[in-house]
């Protein structure tokens, strides 16, 4: 059992101190939100994601697991490791805003134990390793990258079932210490330096979203061709070297890694001059995805969507996880309230943000009674079980999109209209 210490509770820090303590180690949670440190001690999670409550009330019972927001106690628990979670958030360059860490870093400067290990989870420019271990000015304190690899609904089985993990320093030794904190795992550990660990992390997101880029642009290929692109990805996902994860098209990606991560992995290849014209191309034809859903419902509408309601199942950025930030559904409705729509939103588990011309529905059906169009914008599994003539019905125009892939070819025996992004899947 080792003391570790994680700052930062967000996403990725809440998980990493639940992931760590069912490993065994005693494990301090520290944010500066008390009233989510609160709620926390409490054994309630403050976001959305299987299974994390019932873990966190485990470890409370268990005593592996605390939570504080005084800083001071993170120096009485005496950490041999103190994993650094806070947010890297874009500014308006499209670079990582590293004010908080810095800020962070320098308070822990004061209080981490000799000997002990600083380690960077958050997602940070190639160099931040170099530039914190200045910034802390301590030569008995150790820094080390550890990059997450978490996917926002599957994250507690992805802290417990990694594909891989990563553990860069620059100092001997340093990255053996850390990856021994994982022994109770069983996949591939790689050791690297520190300025490879920050890379690996915003290489492995840009290249996923380039390849979330390319299916959405075959996508409306195939559908201007009147191929059938759940064939075209079937027969692409056969051929090994491609496989079949990430072939799934959509009006676009977002969350809280892919945008901001593409954006600074430009930002770091133009500081030092090189270039990434396929991540930038990428970031492009992001854009062109929701464009296009967009254009979809206007056309669905008549063309004018001036006093049109329209009815969106789905805000999250994804299924199973209640996260907003960058949801390509939040922005295809800006652009529909923009058109002159007044929409009606529902989603299982993530907040309708408040927003004039905009409501938030109980249920499915309730978001498309009188409805002109309705645009299914996040694949949550109940919507493909909604009953399309019951649904229709409820319609003041039974035009439906579905953005996602995931209605059934019944719901084409009861709509006005019934467009699927990407075309037909007969």
């Amino acid at each position: 059992m080792k003391s570790v210490a994680v700052v930062g509770l967000g996403y990725v820090g809440l998980t990493t101190a639940v992931g760590l303590a069912q490993l065994g180690h005693k494990v301090l949670g520290f944010d500066t939100d008390a009233s989510k440190v609160s709620l926390l001690s409490d054994g309630k999670s403050p976001i959305y994601e299987e299974g994390m409550e019932l873990a966190l009330g485990t470890l409370i019972d268990s005593k592996n697991l605390n939570f504080t927001n005084h800083i001071e106690q993170v120096a009485d628990s005496k950490p041999e490791f103190i994993f650094v979670c806070v947010a890297t958030p874009q500014d308006k360059s499209g670079a990582a805003n590293l004010t908080v860490l810095n800020s962070v870093t320098s308070q822990l400067s004061a209080i981490a134990p000799t000997d002990s290990i600083l380690v960077v989870k958050s997602t940070v420019p190639v160099g931040t390793g170099r530039i914190l271990a200045e910034l802390m000015q301590r030569k008995d304190v150790f820094m080390a990258s550890n990059p997450e690899f978490l996917r926002e609904g599957t994250a507690m089985r992805d802290v417990a079932e990694p594909d891989r993990i990563v553990v860069g320093a620059n100092s001997p030794g340093v990255a053996g210490r850390v990856l021994e904190l994982y022994e109770g795992i069983d996949c591939p550990k790689i050791e690297t330096s520190v300025e490879s660990s920050e890379l690996i992390k915003y290489a492995a997101n840009a290249y996923l979203a380039m390849r979330l880029s390319f299916v959405n642009d075959i996508a409306e290929l195939s559908e201007k061709t009147h191929a059938n692109v759940d064939q075209v990805l079937q027969g692409m996902g056969m051929d090994k070297r491609i496989g079949t994860s990430f072939l799934k098209p959509g009006p676009g990606w977002g969350g809280s890694c892919f945008p901001k991560d593409t954006c600074a992995l430009v930002s770091i290849a133009n500081t030092v001059g090189a270039n990434l014209p396929l991540v930038e191309t990428a970031i492009a034809s992001n854009r062109a995805a929701s464009d296009r859903a967009v254009q979809a419902i206007v056309e669905l509408a008549g063309g004018d969507l001036s006093n049109k309601l329209v009815a969106v199942w789905g805000v999250a950025f994804k299924a199973h996880t209640d996260d907003v930030r960058d949801s390509p559904a939040l922005k295809i409705i800006e652009a529909l309230l923009k058109h002159g729509a007044v929409v009606q939103a529902y989603d299982p588990i993530a907040s309708v943000p408040e927003q004039t011309g905009l409501s938030k529905s109980s249920s499915a059906l309730q978001a498309a009674t009188g409805a002109d169009v309705l645009a299914i914008l996040t694949e949550w599994p109940e919507f493909s079980g909604v009953s399309p003539e019951e649904t229709t019905k409820l319609m003041k125009n039974s035009a439906v999109f579905d953005a996602r892939r995931i209605l059934p070819e019944s719901w084409r025996n009861h709509a006005s209209e019934f467009r699927v992004l990407g075309g037909s899947s007969k």
